[in-house]
């Protein structure tokens, strides 16, 4: 069975044809070729495939398409056209919190979400507001760092 799906991607209204228990990650990657968004775990665990869904920090690996029905999805490519998703970026690079880059996208929306809703997080906001996305190279310090130097040099964007 497939159904019609209009929802909001990145700022523009897109609609779908598909079957409404498809997997969002797949849509995104196979149908819109958005790779940003990342498969690990498949089992909403690790972040990796983190979007927003109206403003909410969703794991795409765990939604179904039928439940995005006239919503708003920004994935890592829409976010870094935005001067809130650029500081998080640059914020990161300078910041040395990149490594192998395979977590970057996911912890990139969950910097946003955060910062979203708290613009001047303290470090313990920001591991929590990241506890959601797992890195296995930097050991999280420089990520945190990162985030309190976007923070920092966003005031106002926020």
């Amino acid at each position: 069975m497939t159904r019609d799906i209009q929802f909001v991607l990145n700022g523009k209204d897109v609609a779908i044809t598909c079957d409404p228990l498809k997997r969002l990650l797949d849509v995104l990657r196979d149908d819109f070729g958005l790779f940003g968004t990342k498969e690990a775990c498949g089992e909403g665990e690790c972040g990796a495939c983190s979007v927003l869904k109206d403003s909410k920090i969703i794991t795409t690996c765990m939604v179904p398409m039928g439940s995005v029905q006239g919503c708003e999805i920004m994935t890592i490519e829409g976010l870094r056209e935005t001067a809130r998703g650029k500081c998080i970026i640059e914020a990161f690079a300078d910041g040395g919190a990149v490594q192998c880059g395979f977590c970057i996208p996911g912890m990139v929306v969950a910097a946003e979400s955060l910062l979203a809703s708290n613009p001047d997080p303290s470090e313990e906001d920001i591991r929590l507001g990241i506890s959601g996305n797992l890195c296995r190279c930097t050991g999280y310090d420089l990520i945190v760092e990162s985030i309190r130097l976007a923070a920092k040099r966003g005031k106002g964007l926020w």
